[in-house]
């Protein structure tokens, strides 16, 4: 509802800054008037105000001047055409959900969630651990990588997300479903120095990736 009202207090915003320039011929003029008038019944029945009844040409009734009969005819029409645009906005919402599934119908997607508890790895210097789909017929990833940087602690160098590690491979589609073989594939990767076991400062490297194990899973 709130989204709804402040898209059409912007338009009336827009359009009140049209009039007021004084540049649109009289017969623009008067169609802008119309669909200002409009959008303003319109926003009064759904937020529940009150109808306020106008003449042709979008001016206020004054009901010292105008009969009761008037009055209610000119209420009968203004309720009725302010029903229609209900109903019309309520078709259109109604075919663009039936669009929506029809599409989602035609391409479903799938996703896959993951949440990494911990890393049971001796490592002894700072690591990234990556994980990914894999097909091992076709030798190839069919997904990106979710990274997280591990430290030598034992602990993720994030340590605002400790106990949250979570991640969503989605748009999986039926294309994936219908693969033989999926694994989810888990790599480490060692971020530190060229050997583990050099303890010569001179030379003493740090800071440079080298592989240190992978693990796999199958899921089907």
């Amino acid at each position: 509802m709130f989204r709804n009202v402040r898209h059409m207090i912007y338009d009336l915003i827009e359009w009140r800054s049209q009039i007021l320039s004084g540049t649109l011929p009289q017969d623009e003029l008067k169609e802008l008037k119309k669909k200002v008038t409009a959008k303003i019944d319109y926003g009064n029945r759904i937020l529940d105000l009150d109808l306020v009844v106008r003449d042709e040409d979008g001016n206020i009734l004054d009901p010292e001047q105008t009969s009761t009969i008037s009055l209610f005819r000119a209420h009968e029409i203004a309720s009725k055409q302010v029903e229609e645009r209900l109903q019309e906005e309520k078709s259109q919402k109604q075919n663009i959900d039936i669009n929506r599934q029809a599409k989602f119908a035609a391409t479903p997607s799938f996703a896959l969630f993951v949440n990494l508890k911990n890393v049971v790895c001796k490592i002894g210097e700072d690591a990234e651990v990556l994980m990914s789909l894999y097909d091992p017929l076709e030798s190839k990833f069919i997904s990106e990588n979710y990274l997280v940087r591990w430290s030598s602690c034992g602990l993720p160098k994030d340590i605002d997300r400790l106990h949250n590690l979570r991640a969503v491979f989605t748009d999986l589609g039926s294309k994936d479903l219908k693969r033989e073989k999926i694994s989810f594939v888990c790599q480490i990767v060692r971020v530190g120095r060229m050997e583990l076991r050099d303890n010569n400062t001179r030379k003493l490297t740090s800071g440079l990736r080298r592989p240190f194990g992978v693990a796999g899973n199958s899921l089907r």
